[in-house]
């Protein structure tokens, strides 16, 4: 959804005033600084602002849009290599487990609406070394 685009109340207001002033006299001077040629000056100075603000959003959300795309590309990327690992290696393999899938003999089922481990559930894991003493063997339940 686009950013919602400034308008000033201030600015429409002192447009206005702007054009009654001058219907009195173009050339008023009211002393102290207080022309319509510096009253017009800074209505343009204003104007200008908001326009350059709300061309700022609008190139915002020209950005956000390409980002939000460029995300849902590198999802579905990030999922096509993990299917392209678990293709290759199989999806009980130790490098499924590596490119961040959850090994086909890892995962544990639960009943319906209850989460594979409760917090009371929760089953210590503790690794073990085999005879050759490289940590390959299973962990223990």
């Amino acid at each position: 959804m686009a950013r919602q685009k400034r308008t000033s109340k201030v600015l429409e207001k002192a447009v206005r005033r702007a054009a009654g002033i001058k219907s009195i006299d173009p050339n008023l001077d009211l002393d102290s600084g207080l022309t319509l040629t510096a009253f017009s000056t800074l209505i343009e100075t204003m104007r200008s602002k908001e326009n350059t603000y709300n061309t700022a959003l609008s190139s915002l959300d020209k950005f956000y849009r390409e980002m939000l795309e460029t995300e849902r590309q590198l999802a579905d990327m990030a999922e096509h290599m993990l299917l392209a690992v678990a293709t290759r290696y199989g999806k009980s393999s130790v490098e499924y487990g590596m490119a961040g899938g959850v090994p086909k003999n890892q995962r544990h089922k639960g009943l319906r609406g209850e989460s594979p481990t409760s917090s009371s559930q929760q089953p210590s894991l503790t690794s073990s070394v085999d005879s050759n003493g490289n940590g390959n063997k299973p962990a223990t339940i």
